[in-house]
């Protein structure tokens, strides 16, 4: 016998725990297009031949050379330049100054010095492009300014407070602050390291002052000694963003801080009116300030991922916020893109708005020749050995594609276990641009608490009234917005003195094309009857090749070891299998055989982190536990976070702090039935092994008669291969007693959830629904009263979000607790996890 319980027969929309409560493929440049037209080719907006490298040919210097991010690019002179950086080197390297010209021919400048730099200036007054240690003028002659004086990994370059015609600001990851001069290129450091922090990164100059953020926090005590303001951190500070009037250091606030800007963009600050923006993040949430006309403004926005989140800064590399189009914007921050209006301010809040969530890290972008121009860090081989060298590549594309990526979906929230203030409204937080907002609320005072929210409706300051949630005593509770709600942002009052959390999860499904999954045709299906290319893939060491060691499989899961093969570019950029002299099976055997990153019982894949803690995950297509330790699990995609493949889902996984998967901050990307045996960064693109035997050319494949084949794309190309879905549970006929909680059950990203629940006892049995929606514990959502030989399903309230679910019971039983994720189906009535199949 089975019953349903629907969301709106347990509440309304306000759950309180209490006892007894229920682009299609694209190889070359369109002839409609007004650009000049290139012969390279392009691959998901990916050139192959403009991946860049900075392997050193001293091997001594190599490991100083683990990563080949592109720090900074701007549009000068008819060009687009860009320059790549090492982990840290402070006097040069072997990076390069990029020329790229409208045919997408690129010349690597002899000036070329290195370093790890990401600065950019446009300087108005000498006319010249100021591009990390370069100074390039209008005719495109470059400069580079001694390394030997201008020491350090330049993140930020400045307008001078004093003479702007003839001197600029260099900002120093390390924190000094230099002067150099635009025409003769003297230097002089101002300050060794005024002011904390770890990770130097943006700078900007606006209203009379100088701004600098810094995002990290992981350097000795003896590095304090030179501070002019504050000192090693305390509780929860980590980096800063400070500001000079040229006379005195001022802390803003000791949070981490990325991006310093305005509306003049790289050009600098047009007048001492204009506002200056700079974006940050904490525990809470991702921050935005404001400065206009000598006041400071706070607000708040959601993360769209946990892989930036460490205190030592090391994993954001540079987000901005520049313009994508003439007249438009974009925040890249914490994962997620955003509209931004250039008019933001004081007086004009208005038109902050999601795009996208993104896998690609990104620390630069600019629009160019009617394309937007995104930079990379992509293939690093910090602790990451199955990387051989370090390599990124940048992508162009569409203001339209970006929408195209991951969902718009964050969380965040002003306030997690924070001391509040009885009737103090918290800091705004952005409310407008999501279809799907559930906020999770709690406290610890002993007395009924209400939280009232309040919308600033038009972006104009005003506040009106909003719904107020009421919470018992020491408890918790959830609230579902109106899709129909419309306004900026929302803030919240709390009645009573406490120790509040206020948190969101919003989410809004991506746009869908329907021929979008076709790129993927050249892949076999898990459950199909065509044989495919499988085997390990690696970027090279001793060359700039992919290494290849293939494998046959067969429709049954047999594999038959084809030998080893290098993956090579043409002249246009072609990717192109070849069989190599030199036979280097055993190495790449030794360095990327698959290993064990998960288990698999009757109810859910099991991953277990560093501490041992066990997380569960759903199950895909049954076809995929065939080839369990057959298929790669988790390896580095974008440098310093991974990316994880297990049943048929792909996931983002952040880096902990002994650099090994953080399972619990996961979140999954998409859901397929693709026979994918490996995959991995090269030239930028993702390749991915399991190409059917019979694919021919498309674009993504590139077919060679008798030799194997890979797929080739974008890193976001992923969420195009279907939304993510599964099933499965933590319990499944499991004994439990009460004292028993359940592993936690993965439930952040999917879009519609149903639950199951059942037992063999012979009494009635209360299951409790707890939910982790912060990682800082678990709350009892829901209790659930089944009684034997029953089935109760549950389908959780469309827009309901958090990270984790977990079960316990209230007497002894064998029990079942099974979700299943996907989309509803109108037809059946129910949650499908079949419907996002390809």
């Amino acid at each position: 016998m089975m019953s349903c319980i629907r969301p709106g027969h347990v509440t309304c929309m306000l759950i309180v725990f209490a006892v007894g409560s229920v682009t299609g493929p694209v190889s070359a440049e369109s002839p409609n297009d007004a650009r000049p037209q290139s012969r390279y080719v392009q691959i998901s907006g990916i050139y192959p031949h403009l991946a860049v490298f900075n392997q050193p040919a001293d091997p001594a210097d190599r490991p100083n050379h683990g990563e080949c991010g592109i720090g900074a690019m701007a549009v000068w002179a008819d060009r687009l330049w860009y320059l790549t950086y090492p982990q840290h080197k402070t006097q040069g390297s072997n990076d390069k100054l990029y020329e790229l010209d409208a045919a997408m021919n690129v010349r690597i400048r002899p000036e070329s010095v290195g370093g790890t730099h990401a600065g950019r200036l446009i300087h108005r007054e000498s006319q010249q492009l100021i591009l990390g240690p370069y100074f390039i003028d209008r005719d495109r002659n470059v400069r580079a300014a001694d390394l030997r004086e201008l020491r350090g990994r330049m993140t930020a370059i400045m307008r001078h407070l004093e003479d702007p015609a003839h001197k600029v600001y260099f900002y120093d990851m390390e924190g000094a602050l230099y002067e150099v001069d635009v025409n003769s290129l003297d230097v002089r450091r101002l300050f060794v390291k005024p002011v904390p922090g770890w990770h130097g990164k943006g700078g900007y100059t606006a209203q009379g002052r100088l701004v600098i953020a810094n995002n990290g926090e992981a350097g000795p005590a003896s590095g304090y000694k030179n501070l002019l303001v504050g000192g090693p951190a305390k509780g929860e500070e980590a980096g800063v963003l400070a500001e000079w009037d040229g006379t005195t250091w001022r802390i803003v606030e000791r949070k981490q801080f990325c991006d310093v800007t305005g509306p003049g963009g790289i050009e600098g600050s047009p007048d001492d009116t204009t506002p200056l923006w700079a974006i940050g993040w904490d525990k809470r949430s991702v921050i935005l300030k404001l400065l206009d006309h000598g006041t400071w403004f706070t607000f708040r926005l959601p993360k769209g991922s946990h892989t930036f989140d460490p205190t030592h800064g090391w994993f954001t590399e540079w987000p901005r916020i520049r313009e994508i189009a003439p007249g438009r914007w974009m925040m890249c921050m914490h994962g997620q893109m955003f509209d931004f209006p250039p008019h933001f301010s004081a007086a004009n809040r208005q038109g902050i708005r999601p795009m996208c969530t993104h896998l690609r890290i990104i620390p630069d972008f600019c629009h160019w020749q009617g394309r937007v121009v995104l930079g990379a860090d992509d293939a690093s081989m910090m602790n990451n050995p199955l990387c051989g060298q370090a390599q990124s590549n940048l992508w162009f594309g569409s203001v339209e594609e970006l929408y195209r990526f991951g969902p718009a979906a964050g969380w965040g929230g002003p306030w997690v276990n924070d001391a509040v203030t009885a009737d103090t409204p918290s800091e705004p937080y952005l409310f407008a641009g999501y279809s799907q907002r559930v906020v999770h609320l709690a406290h610890d005072a002993d007395q009924v608490v209400t939280f009232t929210f309040e919308f600033d409706r038009e972006g104009n300051g005003t506040w009106t009234a909003g719904p107020s949630v009421t919470i018992p005593p020491r408890s918790y509770g959830w609230f579902i917005f109106d899709p129909d709600e419309k306004a900026e942002w929302i803030r919240v009052k709390s009645s009573a003195d406490c120790h509040a959390t206020v948190y969101f999860h919003y989410f809004t499904p991506r746009i869908e094309q329907q021929s979008e999954r076709a790129i993927f045709q050249g892949l076999a299906d898990v459950d199909g009857q065509v044989a495919s290319w499988g085997g390990l893939i690696r970027p090279a060491t001793h060359n700039r090749s992919l290494q290849f060691l293939a494998q046959r499989v067969t429709p049954d899961g047999k594999q038959t070891e084809e030998g080893y093969f290098e993956v090579d570019i043409t002249p246009e950029g072609r990717p192109i299998v070849q069989k190599p002299a030199d036979d280097r099976t055993q190495e790449v055997k030794q360095i990327a055989t698959f290993k064990s990153d998960f288990t698999v019982d009757e109810g859910s894949a099991i991953v277990v982190d560093g501490d041992g803690r066990r997380w569960r995950l759903p199950k895909g297509n049954p076809a995929f536990e065939k080839y369990l330790g057959q298929m790669r699990a988790v390896r580095e995609v974008a440098t310093e976070r991974f990316l994880a493949h297990i049943l048929g889902t792909f996931y983002e996984v952040p880096r902990d702090p002994r650099n090994q998967p953080d399972w619990s901050r996961m979140k999954p990307v998409a859901s397929h039935r693709k026979r994918i045996v490996d995959f991995c960064s090269w030239r930028g693109l993702l390749v991915l092994a399991g190409v059917r035997t019979d694919a021919g050319d498309d674009g993504h494949v590139f077919a060679t008669p008798e030799k194997p084949a890979l797929w080739f794309g974008a890193l976001d190309d992923l969420w195009k291969l279907g939304r993510p879905c599964g099933e499965g549970g933590p319990w499944v006929n499991t004994p439990v007693e009460p004292q028993d909680v359940s592993d936690p059950f993965l439930m952040t990203g999917y879009e519609r959830k149903c639950l199951k629940l059942s037992h063999t006892a012979s009494e009635s049995i209360r299951f409790t629904v707890e939910v982790d929606f912060d990682h800082r514990g678990f709350h009892p959502m829901l209790a659930i009263d089944v009684p034997p030989g029953q089935t109760i399903t549950y389908e959780f309230p469309r827009g309901f979000h958090a990270h984790w679910v977990r079960f316990r019971v209230n007497r002894p039983c064998r029990a079942t607790a099974w979700l299943t994720y996907g989309v509803y189906d109108a037809e059946t009535g129910q949650v499908s996890a079949a419907l996002t199949h390809p």
